[in-house]
């Protein structure tokens, strides 16, 4: 019979490596605090990396039924609007990384997930889901079968617990793990705008005629945007400096108007895109975890932000957790229950030092792509100009090859090649 694993958090990372346990034989079983299942309404993207991780679970059709593939991505400067650089996207990324380069809206993708884990026709056991599972307490009185405990009472006992719960990680605090977050000082404004407003706009339509992952660059702070559901919406993430408020409480509820005022004297096309945003507009403090390479106690381990919670400067927080996913999947199915924690041991070996390295090319991106106007920044874009990454960490570092043994994860024939 396989052995349990308990996972607290049904968000990205936690779902995903609830499937990859489960094609692995496992019985998984996800505690999720929310009452109901799902994600915020923002956008998303998958490296190739991640990318790869998503179709070696065998969700290509399902995928390529919700993603909106951009062509480019785009470097455009502050005030002009001028393009420092362009990266090929598209066609370039399966060609030389055999994995697409995605966009999703968060929900669509999340759905995806949650559906493979419970698919009744899927290999392996069928997940188990609870939703309305705050976890509050984690008993390890008997070390071979760590507890998670709800806020009701109740008890999930297994062979593994996987603390996937997010940055403010209720297993970290439970487990008495070290407080490694840091406050970046800045915050993002994330919005969707309906893609029917661009389009109509003469100002703004040049976002429909091809799709495009696009960064402006501008002292202080950036902006990224891109097409989600084939154009439904146009996805925006607007990093500047934060309020107090924000600090204080994570998010904070905003305006339109503050949205677009927190661009003074950026290109005209900046302003005439933001000020069509509407629904709710929040602020999210920017937070993030330093490198720490604890992150399994006994039985219990971490994944996701949970571990190593990263800024959003290389669009890779959630490909990070799903490629933890994939390793603690791969080593957990090989092992009998009695050799769980040096499975653990050996998934934490495998991943901590490469988050890290992702984790400390985020941070440094930050000033990168803050700084004001002079030397400094005319360096840098000229170095955009000639762009195979930022920072520490080069695209051909992060987008190629898997973090798996596993070689079919290679090799899956998603045929891109001719």
């Amino acid at each position: 019979m396989s052995y349990t694993v308990t996972i607290v958090g049904g968000g990205l990372g936690g779902l995903t490596a609830a499937l990859a346990l489960r094609q692995r034989g496992l019985r998984a079983t996800v505690l999720e605090q929310a009452a109901q299942l799902g994600e915020v309404g923002a956008g998303i993207q998958t490296a190739p990396n991640a990318s790869r991780v998503l179709l070696g679970l065998g969700l290509r059709r399902e995928l390529e039924a919700i993603r909106t593939e951009p062509l480019d991505q785009v470097r455009r400067r502050w005030q002009d609007g001028s393009v420092i650089g362009l990266t090929p996207l598209g066609e370039f990324c399966k060609r030389e990384y055999n994995a697409p380069y995605w966009h999703y809206h968060r929900a669509d993708l999340h759905k995806v997930l949650l559906d493979a884990c419970l698919d009744p026709e899927g290999a392996g056991p069928v997940v188990q889901v609870h939703t309305g599972a705050k976890v509050v307490e984690i008993d390890q009185s008997d070390p071979a079968r760590p507890v998670a405990v709800t806020a009701a009472g109740e008890r999930h006992e297994s062979d593994v617990l996987i603390g996937a719960d997010g940055i403010r990680s209720g297993v970290r605090d439970a487990l008495g793990m070290p407080d490694t977050l840091l406050f970046s000082g800045e915050m993002a404004y994330r919005v969707l705008i309906p893609g029917d407003k661009i389009a109509a706009d003469p100002a703004t339509r040049w976002l429909v005629d091809r799709f495009q992952s696009t960064i402006w660059y501008g002292p202080d702070r950036h902006l990224v945007h891109y097409m989600i559901r084939g154009g439904e919406y146009l996805n925006v993430v607007a990093i500047v400096p934060s309020s107090p408020e924000c600090e204080r409480d994570w998010t904070a509820p905003a305006t339109v108007d503050e949205l677009v005022d927190a661009y003074p004297g950026w290109d005209d096309r900046v302003a005439s895109m933001l000020e069509k945003a509407e629904g709710e507009i929040s602020a999210w403090a920017m937070y993030h975890r330093r490198r720490d390479p604890v992150w399994v106690d006994g039985r219990a381990a971490l994944l996701g932000d949970a571990c190593h919670a990263m800024l959003p400067y290389q669009a890779q927080g959630a490909s990070q957790a799903m490629e933890d996913a994939a390793v603690l999947a791969e080593e957990l199915g090989a092992v009998t229950a009695a050799d769980v924690p040096a499975a653990l041991a050996r998934y934490v070996a495998r991943r901590a030092k490469h988050a890290g390295m992702v984790q400390d090319a985020a941070w440094n991106n930050m000033s990168f792509y803050h700084l004001p106007d002079g030397p400094e920044q005319r360096e840098r874009d000229e170095k955009l100009k000639r762009f195979g990454g930022e920072s520490d960490v080069s695209y051909e570092w992060l987008w190629r090859g898997t973090p798996l043994n596993d070689p079919d994860q290679e090799t899956f024939s998603y045929q891109f090649h001719g």
